[in-house]
């Protein structure tokens, strides 16, 4: 229908006043079944417009085919259209997907009404370039440092390659006023996408969390839901449409008990050597305590760590994590919190730099009770073979709460410790595994230990004589094997 010169003025004071408005009444979009179709919002891609609209920094969780892309390309055209100088910038995980994008855009474009259409300066298939001075500009990751960004839009932003090293690049152009949207599917803990989301919850940074759910959109049904979860999978269904983090990547330990541990960790604790150690149960006099150790440098490359745990119940009541700490430095505060902790079981990895740390608390720091395998040899060495052995007493004490972690930064290791694409248990790129590695010393030779632990009577059993042997066959450093009496315990 033809418009007067009135009409089309008012019409194009609401579309610059609202986007929303402009793309429902002037947007159209290519369905795959019905063809060239009007863009009619749901209710939740119109939250997201205004979300975008009101708050500088958005990161956004949505589902699998929610639309998402569609709604950023017709807010961008909006957005060139009615905003001068205004450079909008598309990121996508690939070449394909960033040409698609824009192929969208100008589709949307070329099918407005020429009284909407400001004229086209440059165009290409992956700029355009409006006389308004503005620009949408989509392309792969990698690109954009030194440019002037007005608005910022990364599309499966968990799935970037290199993301940490884009964001730190192209962060400085908006930083001075410009906008960043964040938009993803979940793909695990082990990205900056997620790291950025979890900080946006626990309100650490300046961006505003937007999550959408499968069952706001109206063509998404219980019934539709309980027709493909059987055709894509439990772990499928829980990253594309559940938006669930835990345990969405390759993780060792399983979905289930990462979403245990990580429910049941203990926010208040105590600490020392400035936070470097965390201590959730001071010593118990009656009680017997390993400790697992991983050395490094401390070189800020890997970290030295450690973790206390209760012998008899399983439980972490302290923990040790540092990348600064001198060798000679980190022997010293395995003595003091090992003898302090009733002269805990000290499990060190017998690997490379490890051998220096027994020496130096043997040797020079005569601590008393090391732990030796069955060649009496001082700490643990990690073969290929017995990596395997280790990790998998680690996974079972945790499957089974054998082992039970109080630690966040624990746990967080254990949401970035993978299978890789090659089989190989490890840290996923650019994250660290002492705390995990440490903690599978300790898992590995608990058995072991308890086995050499006086069994004491719970407070409702009583003891029968001949019921406890009262002479407990222990090594001591020098590998003797002598008894101790272990009826004071009990009397």
């Amino acid at each position: 229908m033809a418009l007067t010169k009135q009409q089309i003025r008012e019409e194009l004071k609401k579309c610059s006043e609202d986007p929303i408005y402009f793309i429902r009444n002037y947007v159209n979009i290519e369905h795959p079944i019905k063809g060239i179709i009007p863009f009619d919002l749901f209710k939740f891609q119109e939250r997201i417009i205004n979300e975008v609209e009101d708050n500088r920094f958005n990161i956004i969780r949505k589902f699998r085919q929610a639309g998402i892309t569609t709604i950023c390309a017709a807010y961008s055209l909006w957005s060139i259209i009615f905003k001068q100088h205004h450079n909008v910038m598309v990121v996508s995980i690939g070449d394909r997907e960033s040409t698609g994008f824009l192929s969208r855009v100008v589709n949307m474009y070329d099918d407005l009404p020429k009284w909407l259409k400001p004229d086209i300066r440059e165009k290409n298939k992956h700029s355009l370039y409006l006389s308004t001075g503005s620009r949408v500009k989509s392309q792969p990751a990698g690109a954009g440092r030194g440019e002037s960004v007005s608005h910022l839009i990364v599309d499966e932003a968990a799935f970037v390659e290199r993301m940490r090293e884009f964001w730190a690049a192209v962060y400085p152009t908006i930083s001075t006023g410009g906008k960043a949207t964040l938009i993803s599917t979940v793909n695990g803990m082990s990205n900056l996408y997620y790291e950025i989301y979890r900080d946006a919850e626990l309100e650490i940074n300046n961006f505003n969390v937007v999550d959408i759910w499968w069952r706001e959109h109206p063509d998404y049904t219980e019934e539709w839901a309980k027709e493909i979860k059987p055709n894509i999978g439990e772990r499928m269904w829980l990253q594309e449409y559940e938006c669930e983090f835990l345990g969405t990547g390759d993780t060792f330990i399983d979905r289930h008990t990462l979403t245990r541990l990580k429910d049941s960790e203990v926010k208040e604790y105590g600490s020392k050597y400035s936070n470097r150690m965390r201590i959730f149960k001071e010593p118990d006099p009656y009680t017997e305590y390993i400790m697992g150790v991983d050395s490094s440098f401390g070189r800020e490359w890997d970290y030295s760590a450690f973790h206390i745990i209760n012998a008899y119940n399983g439980e972490q009541v302290a923990e040790f994590y540092s990348n600064k700490t001198s060798i000679h430095d980190f022997a010293k505060i395995i003595h003091d919190e090992g003898v302090r902790y009733n002269t805990a079981h000290v499990v060190v990895e017998r690997n490379g730099l490890g051998i220096a740390l027994i020496e130096e608390l043997f040797e020079n720091l005569e601590y008393e009770n090391m732990w030796m395998d069955e060649n009496s040899e001082f700490g643990l060495q990690i073969t290929t073979k017995s990596r395997e052995s280790i990790l998998t007493s680690l996974e079972h004490s945790l499957r089974s709460s054998l082992i039970r972690v109080n630690s966040e930064r624990t746990v967080n290791e254990l949401l970035t410790f993978i299978i890789n694409s090659h089989g190989k248990v490890e840290a996923d790129e650019g994250y660290h595994d002492d705390l995990v590695m440490s903690l599978a010393l300790t898992a590995y030779v608990i058995e072991d230990i308890r086995n050499g632990a006086p069994v004491l009577p719970t407070k409702n059993e009583s003891i029968a004589p001949g019921d406890v042997t009262f002479e407990v066959p222990f090594k001591t450093s020098s590998g003797d094997l002598n008894n101790e009496d272990i009826k004071w315990l009990i009397d």
